[in-house]
């Protein structure tokens, strides 16, 4: 019974939550929103429609119901807190995760779009048609974005404002300096922008094949990571199961424990991590 009220009190703040987690869809020429860190976070993530209330009213939701969860099986206060606090932590964890997975797939796929501005450059077309025609010849993952900037040029007629809002969708490193290129190219002319996209193609090809063999190398550090911190709080929830374990941990002594462990293993989880990271490249123009 007790199972089905926190399910039906779940289901509720879910849906009173519904309409900030999931606003109604937004116009590609529309301005997304830009300050702070939870936007530049949301932007990075490929979520730069979603307002940032969105992300912490769903940490908060997350903390709440990782909360209960916790204390419904140990009640312990203690352990109720920081699984609260890993809880408000997962959105951005998750949103972290996936902005990394987006650099490393779409890393492989600036240099066929650099030989596609390239190509369409040679042909004679105009930087506006050359970047639209990448809507339908472009890499597919990227192809909305650049369907949107398709749309967004041709009502507004202004190639810098819409490729100004094409840099804050995609939300790259790499994808900053070939916009930029192009912008400059625009402003400016000159007959180099090929022989420039061609060597930024060359750069990147190598930097991602480096990235790629040092990472695979690495991951059993990640492996290690999870690894050393997940097991000792597997443990503590196996020992809180029992009544003695679970007075032990509601003890002064007990909590002072938990609380001191839940630091050791995110500053423990954030050194392994820092220690098997490669430096990623900075959006100097973002």
């Amino acid at each position: 019974m007790t199972l089905l009220l926190g399910a039906l009190l779940a289901g509720g703040v879910l849906l009173m939550a519904s309409p900030w987690l999931w606003p109604p869809a937004r116009h590609p020429t529309e301005k997304p929103v830009s300050a702070g860190a939870v936007s530049r976070l949301l932007e990075s993530a490929g979520f730069g429609g979603v307002r940032p209330r969105v992300v912490l009213i769903l940490a908060a939701a997350c903390a709440l119901i990782a909360a209960a969860a916790a204390w419904l099986v140990t009640s312990v206060p203690a352990f109720a807190a920081v699984v609260a606090a890993a809880g408000a932590a997962a959105p951005f964890v998750w949103l972290r995760a996936r902005r990394v997975r987006l650099l490393r797939s779409r890393r492989t796929l600036w240099p066929d779009v650099c030989d596609l501005l390239i190509a369409s450059v040679r042909a004679g077309m105009s930087l506006p048609d050359a970047v639209s025609s990448l809507a339908t010849a472009g890499p597919p993952p990227l192809r909305s974005a650049f369907a949107a900037f398709a749309v967004d040029v041709h009502a507004s007629g202004h190639f810098d404002s819409s490729i100004r809002r094409l840099k804050t969708a995609l939300a790259d490193p790499v994808a900053d300096r070939i916009i930029e290129t192009l912008r400059m190219a625009r402003q400016v002319g000159g007959t180099e922008l090929p022989t420039v996209l061609r060597a930024l193609a060359t750069s990147v090809r190598a930097d991602a094949l480096l990235r790629g063999e040092v990472e695979a190398r690495q991951s059993w550090i990640r492996g290690a990571a999870v690894l050393g911190v997940v097991a000792p709080w597997v443990i503590l929830v196996l020992l809180a199961l029992r009544p003695e374990g679970a007075e032990a941990y509601a003890s002064p002594e007990g909590v002072g424990l938990i609380l001191a462990g839940g630091l050791v293993s995110v500053v423990a989880f954030r050194l392994m991590l820092r220690i098997g990271r490669l430096p990623e490249p900075r959006r100097w123009f973002g």
